[in-house]
């Protein structure tokens, strides 16, 4: 898989969304992975428009202001909180190789294709985050893990270290058993 767009995309903005009108265009980026149709109109995600701005791929425009990276970001966490997250995770997974779609709603996380399967076969793995120092509650990790195993999806935390490094960990079913505290009565001394 390569990133390697041949010309600038032109995209124009659209509620956090980017539109793009060129057909040969929409053909080019849907071949690589990115972007979707929504009816009659193809438009990439914030996170894929964040990363096309941030290789210098993509023009984008909000009638003839041209937006940048920074602008776009700020204006992308204004909607949603995770939204650097989710470009961090996405750019990451990018520059490895991997077709990355959006995932199936459990908070910041994504279809990840192995690499040559987009378009052949489904997504291998569901990606979600944690941000260091972010509080979890683990009964929702593992309703998490359940619910992607039981789609037959491969789960992998992404962790988001403070300095943005990202590390993958690959996990499976996990199951925590109900701590019961139960006493003996006969080992207390009542004398």
């Amino acid at each position: 898989m390569s990133d390697n767009i041949e010309s600038t995309v032109i995209g124009k903005l659209v509620k956090n969304h980017t539109i793009i009108e060129n057909i040969q265009t929409q053909k080019d980026l849907e071949l690589k992975g990115l972007g979707e149709f929504d009816k009659d109109d193809f438009f990439l995600k914030p996170f894929e428009s964040l990363y096309l701005l941030y290789t210098k791929k993509l023009d984008l425009r909000n009638g003839s202001k041209n937006i940048g990276f920074d602008v776009f970001l700020q204006s992308c966490i204004k909607e949603d909180p995770d939204a650097l997250t989710k470009f961090l995770i996405f750019r990451d997974l990018r520059t490895k190789g991997y077709i990355v779609k959006d995932g199936f709603g459990f908070g910041s996380d994504f279809r990840v294709y192995e690499r040559g399967q987009f378009g052949n076969k489904d997504a291998k793995y569901l990606v979600f985050a944690l941000n260091e120092g972010k509080h979890e509650k683990i009964g929702h990790l593992q309703k998490k893990i359940e619910e992607i195993t039981k789609m037959g999806k491969e789960p992998i935390i992404s962790v988001i270290e403070r300095r943005g490094e990202i590390i993958y960990y690959k996990v499976s079913r996990i199951n925590f058993l109900k701590n019961k505290i139960s006493v003996d009565m006969k080992d207390f001394d009542f004398s």
